[in-house]
């Protein structure tokens, strides 16, 4: 099993699940430059991760991808635990972690990308910004007397911590908000987060 991420970016959530499940893989490492040309054009058509390959399937998208380690590997319990609940709040905050702020992040990495002069950009920034402070309350309010985002640790879990990660590299401040400070450390802690840190590159 291979899987292709670039350092740091939401293929982190992917690395850490894969750890969680304990199984041998590969990580490949592919630089930006290299993101949109062959051979990783071939792999992923978009010339983005995460990637995966395993036995010769090839799957993108990062959901697409957990969703198919879950089922790969249940006795992992990647989405949360064992019962619908659990399983169903699982999903529902790695949907809003993936398809909401992981969206709005992009306005915060790349307003070039959607709106022209320097002012309009810097002002799309701090718009999404605002919104990112607004998305990230609500997940510290689901995280208040509670250790994890559904009912056990899940890749929501992961996801939350690498967006984090996004948030402290922007300087958005989420000092104050003690609950997802709470969850961070807990996650810097698993030594499957840590493990992936450092094949990622970091510390």
């Amino acid at each position: 099993m291979k899987l292709y991420g670039l350092p740091g970016a939401c293929s982190l959530v992917d690395h850490i699940a894969l750890t969680w499940t304990g199984t041998p893989f590969e990580y490949f490492a592919v630089p930006r430059d290299q993101l949109k040309v062959a051979p990783f054009i071939n792999i992923s058509p978009l010339g983005a991760v995460p990637a995966l390959e395993d036995d010769g399937f090839a799957l993108t998208q990062n959901v697409a991808i957990l969703e198919y380690l879950d089922e790969k590997f249940p006795t992992a319990k990647l989405f949360g635990g064992d019962t619908l609940k659990a399983r169903a709040e699982a999903r529902k905050w790695l949907a809003f972690l993936n398809a909401d702020l992981h969206k709005t992040f992009s306005l915060v990495f790349g307003p070039a990308r959607w709106v022209e002069g320097e002012t309009s950009q810097a002002n799309l920034a701090a718009n999404a910004t605002a919104r990112l402070l607004e998305m990230f309350a609500i997940l510290n309010k689901r995280l208040e007397n509670r250790e994890w985002l559904s009912e056990a640790r899940s890749v929501a879990d992961a996801y939350l911590f690498v967006v984090m990660r996004w948030a402290a590299g922007k300087k958005i401040d989420l000092s104050q908000m003690s609950n997802l400070q709470a969850h961070f450390k807990r996650m810097q802690q698993d030594p499957a987060v840590v493990s992936a840190l450092a094949a990622e590159g970091f510390k």
